[in-house]
């Protein structure tokens, strides 16, 4: 008996059967009680904050408030989450022309004026400004006991009441997204954010870990230099609605959402399979290679060593990123990366490294939109369909292969039972 599946693919999506003996499970997200959903839920949490009073219980008369949130590349949805602490502090005495709305572009373009009341909603662009991070224009602060230089934007640096806004997701070497993450990389400089990225390769910076991971503890003692006030985030189901909102101390309150988010999407699997099939979930998320690799990287933790990973992914407009395609192009031998990004750490290159960690475990057929001669020169196996992949996978590892296929595969993260 045979199953058909379907996964996301580029704007139309793609489908395959598989035999059920061979199907080890599908990787949903876990059902979950729902209370309060979208500005219900974000209100909810401004009046019942973690660690800290509610807003609108301080005394803000006169101070320069500043507001860090996220830019165009997260899917952070600022404009549901905007109007109701901007009314909050209002109700703390704040004035709307001492907010600013700070976009954490990190190592990311700017944005254009229509991008900008896009996030923000033409409401909340119209009531108080907002401007973009810029790495040129910020204030050295000091260094973090690994030595990362801590570089904020001032506008950031130079307020009296600081605000980070974000989503949590898992992070595949940070942990997680969201808290204090809005600062650093959010407004930092690249040189910081190189620094702190480099502990991507040491032991502990994987997704779904906080304890002992040097990157988010990196990341946190940033805090010391230039502390954040408040914190609201939010997770986000697969359609990009907010199910939970956390809101108080950057820390506490993030930890809260993370385990909220442990309970949604960390999917538990009895064993690792010989092949994992894994979508990125379709367009935006497969438009290129350096979008998709989240998927990829959370695939790794269900195949067992040397299976094989069948990464479903568009990137219809290539690789996606200057210093990724440099990289994935200028190595003889995908594993050269992992020492050179240990001993030269660049963005763009940190992506393709990690490409080759997962390439140092399982081999990757790629089922894309990229010519098969472009694909075999970043180290993948092309493959024209789903299908093709699966059967060259049963003929390198048996016809009893167990597969775990994973339709979601930038927000479910595999852990073994």
């Amino acid at each position: 008996m045979t199953r058909k599946i379907d996964l996301g693919f580029a704007k139309n999506g793609v489908s395959f059967e598989i035999d059920e003996k061979n199907l080890a499970g599908i990787l949903l997200p876990n059902e979950v009680e729902i209370g309060l959903t979208g500005e219900d839920e974000v209100r909810r949490a401004l009046a019942e904050p973690i660690g800290k009073k509610p807003l609108r219980e301080y005394d803000l008369r006169g101070k320069k408030i500043v507001i860090v949130t996220s830019d165009i590349s997260r899917p952070m949805p600022s404009y549901k989450v905007l109007p109701s602490v901007l009314d909050e502090l209002n109700a703390a005495g704040a004035e709307d022309g001492n907010i600013t709305v700070v976009f954490a572009v990190g190592s990311h373009r700017g944005h254009t004026e229509e991008e900008k009341r896009h996030l923000v909603s033409d409401a909340v662009y119209e009531r108080v400004s907002c401007i973009d991070a810029h790495a040129e224009n910020c204030v050295h602060l000091g260094d973090t006991a690994r030595g990362t230089p801590v570089d904020v934007f001032d506008v950031v640096a130079n307020a009296d009441f600081r605000i980070c806004l974000g989503n949590i997701e898992f992070h595949y070497f940070a942990g997680y997204s969201g808290g204090m993450k809005a600062i650093m990389p959010g407004v930092s400089t690249r040189a910081a954010i190189r620094a702190n990225h480099s502990h991507m390769v040491e032991e502990g910076s994987f997704a779904g870990n906080l304890e002992g991971n040097p990157v988010r503890e990196d990341i946190e003692e940033v805090y010391s230099f230039c502390p954040v006030d408040y914190l609201v985030n939010v997770v986000l189901s697969a359609k990009k609605e907010i199910l939970k909102a956390v809101a108080g101390d950057v820390v506490l309150a993030h930890r809260a959402g993370c385990a909220f988010l442990d309970t949604l999407y960390k999917v538990k699997i009895p064993a690792r399979a010989d092949i994992v099939i894994v979508s990125a979930g379709g367009f935006p998320k497969d438009m290129n290679m350096y979008q998709a690799q989240k998927a990829l990287d959370n695939a790794k933790h269900a195949v067992r060593d040397g299976g094989v990973i069948i990464w479903v992914a568009s990137c219809s407009e290539g690789l996606g990123e200057k210093h990724f395609e440099e990289w994935m192009l200028g190595h003889e031998k995908s594993a050269d990366m992992i020492p050179h990004i240990r001993r030269d750490f660049i963005l763009g290159g940190h992506k393709a490294a990690a490409i080759a960690l997962v390439l140092e475990k399982a081999k990757i057929m790629l089922v894309s939109d990229l010519p098969d001669d472009f694909a075999k020169k970043v180290f993948m196996d092309p493959k024209h369909s789903v299908t093709e992949a699966l059967n060259d996978a049963y003929a390198l590892l048996g016809d009893d292969a167990k597969v775990i296929v994973m339709p979601y595969g930038g927000s479910t993260l595999p852990t073994e039972a």
